[in-house]
């Protein structure tokens, strides 16, 4: 069963899912990758604001392709999380609620998940076309001259995702595998 989620999300709202839970999210997320990512951290230990509003907030690791004339966006699949590893914890701790990318996350990462009642949802690698259907709007909001790793604010309907790390720690990838070991 698909549950339905609204961006940017409540506390109240991640306590609800679990991992393994398949959500479809509408509403207002942002993208931000690697480079933007370290711009933003750098900055705010520097004294500069976020340019974006963290608290309730969710981030999608993807750096979309140019649009094809007529589109709203080019292919917007997710990257690798772990690449915003080290950015994470941070940002989680500055309010953000929600993380969107592929691939496993480090200790340090879920540990300040759980401290902060924060989800981190995977996006399925390869789709990049098909989830490119549930973004309406996509316009950049900071950090033009990272070009396709510059933020963006985009509009989603039903934009579709797992939740692989809940707010409790709970990881689908460490369950499947030990749910592989008790079969094998």
């Amino acid at each position: 069963m698909e549950k339905r989620i609204t961006a940017p999300i409540t506390k109240e709202q991640i306590r609800e899912l679990h991992a393994g839970d398949s959500v479809l999210i509408s509403g207002v997320i942002y993208t931000a990758r690697d480079a933007a990512h370290e711009r933003m951290t750098r900055q705010y230990k520097e004294g500069i604001p976020f340019p974006i509003e963290l608290n309730g907030q969710m981030i999608y690791y993807a750096g979309p392709c140019p649009a094809k004339p007529g589109e709203v966006i080019g292919s917007c699949g997710p990257t690798t999380a772990g690449r915003m590893d080290a950015y994470a914890p941070m940002l989680l701790d500055c309010g953000l609620s929600v993380m969107i990318g592929k691939g496993a996350r480090n200790a340090a990462v879920v540990n300040a998940m759980k401290r902060n009642c924060a989800l981190y949802l995977g996006a399925i690698g390869g789709a990049g076309a098909l989830i490119a259907e549930s973004i309406k709007a996509a316009e950049v909001i900071a950090y033009d001259d990272l070009g396709t790793e510059a933020i963006r604010k985009l509009t989603v309907e039903d934009f579709p995702a797992t939740v692989l790390i809940d707010c409790r720690g709970n990881d689908l990838y460490k369950i499947g595998q030990e749910k592989y070991r008790e079969i094998t």
